[in-house]
């Protein structure tokens, strides 16, 4: 009885990292049919005798992105929205460049842990645990360091420095999703009601009032 007991825990335990990852590939690759109208958690395979080889293929990391905004940073996505044959592949990359005082604001990706490594200048790094702990994990990097950022915690890179930089972050996910923390929660479309947000940040109303309406212009 102790045995298959222990064989059930471990047969339920196996089954719930299953389905906490992406899809698992169950052939060689299943490269994503974007024409598709079947919803499927990901994408339905595309017939594997009309895929080619720049389905699997992306140019363009080499070169900067766009910068020219308040935040002064540009991330270039490389998942399964630009890549189709990432579908059912679990794994991602970005290209992340930042201007001088250049920040990737405070944001999660709910679907993926990221690993960034800088390639050119410097960046402050951190992330924050869960309740109740909230604990703040920050570093500074240089070029050639790596870090990690855990699966869905909120987390930031800033660049102190007056130099470009940029760096390539690995996602464990084909589509990794982002929720930037302020835009959610200031920006949302409709708005969360503002005595809902003043009693959660413990201040007036008239601040939430106006935070909204600052976020809500990027709608």
């Amino acid at each position: 009885m102790a045995t298959e007991m222990f064989l059930l825990v471990l047969l339920a335990m196996a089954s719930s990292l299953a389905m906490a990852s992406d899809p698992s590939q169950l052939q060689d690759f299943c490269v994503a049919d974007k024409d598709s109208k079947v919803l499927v958690n990901g994408f339905v395979c595309k017939d594997p005798m009309v895929v080619k080889a720049d389905d699997f293929s992306l140019s363009g990391l080499d070169m900067p992105g766009d910068t020219g905004n308040k935040f002064g940073f540009n991330v270039t996505q490389a998942n399964v929205n630009q890549i189709p044959g990432l579908n059912t592949l679990g794994i991602s990359m970005v290209r992340i460049d930042y201007v001088p005082k250049g920040l990737n604001p405070p944001h999660t990706h709910p679907r993926a842990t990221e690993i960034l490594t800088v390639i050119e200048g410097q960046l402050l790094v951190g992330f924050v645990t869960s309740n109740t702990d909230n604990r703040l994990f920050t570093k500074m990097l240089k070029k050639g360091d790596v870090f990690v950022f855990p699966q869905g915690l909120i987390h930031f890179q800033f660049n102190p420095g007056y130099t470009n930089t940029f760096a390539i972050g690995a996602l464990s996910s084909q589509n990794p999703g982002t929720i930037t923390i302020a835009d959610a929660v200031f920006g949302s479309n409709p708005p969360i009601s503002d005595e809902i947000l003043a009693k959660a940040f413990q201040v007036d109303k008239k601040l939430i009032d106006w935070l909204q309406a600052e976020f809500s212009k990027k709608n």
